[in-house]
């Protein structure tokens, strides 16, 4: 019987933490709730880019872009780095990159049938360029068309 209790505490601690955890997943969610926020994790996937380039990239205006890019540092999702005068913005790791593709790729399936994630394919071999949509984009239970 006493292990039955012990069991259910560590279920219980177990449970708080997930919550914690739940509710931290929730505000990456808001802060990513934003599109400029989107365009910049976007752009930033391919390297970093300093504030004026990613302004230029998103169509915003540098203050702005910097507004977004504090909210992001604080919430671990960019990191920075100063050469001279200037910050470079980068990913602070692939998570952000993933979780904003994954939601690219999931409004795709919210308005086409055969998303563009699934397109993304050469006509040479049909059945070889199928299984490498699939394999890009595994989470995905609609095969590309053939």
């Amino acid at each position: 019987m006493l292990e039955h209790s012990q069991d259910q505490t560590l279920q219980g601690d177990s449970v708080r933490a997930d919550e914690q955890i739940v509710e931290l997943a929730v505000e990456v969610f808001t802060m990513l709730a934003d599109a400029t926020r989107v365009r910049i994790v976007l752009a930033l996937q391919d390297g970093e880019l300093s504030v004026n380039t990613l302004a230029e990239l998103v169509g915003k205006s540098p203050t702005a872009v910097s507004q977004h890019l504090a909210k992001l540092r604080l919430a671990r999702i960019v990191a920075t780095r100063h050469e001279a005068n200037r910050v470079y913005y980068r990913l602070a790791n692939e998570h952000a990159r993933r979780l904003v593709a994954d939601a690219i790729d999931q409004a795709e399936h919210s308005v086409d049938d055969h998303p563009r994630h699934h397109r993304r394919i050469t006509s040479r071999d049909d059945e070889h360029d199928c299984a490498s949509a699939r394999a890009r984009a595994p989470s995905c239970s609609r095969t590309p068309p053939l």
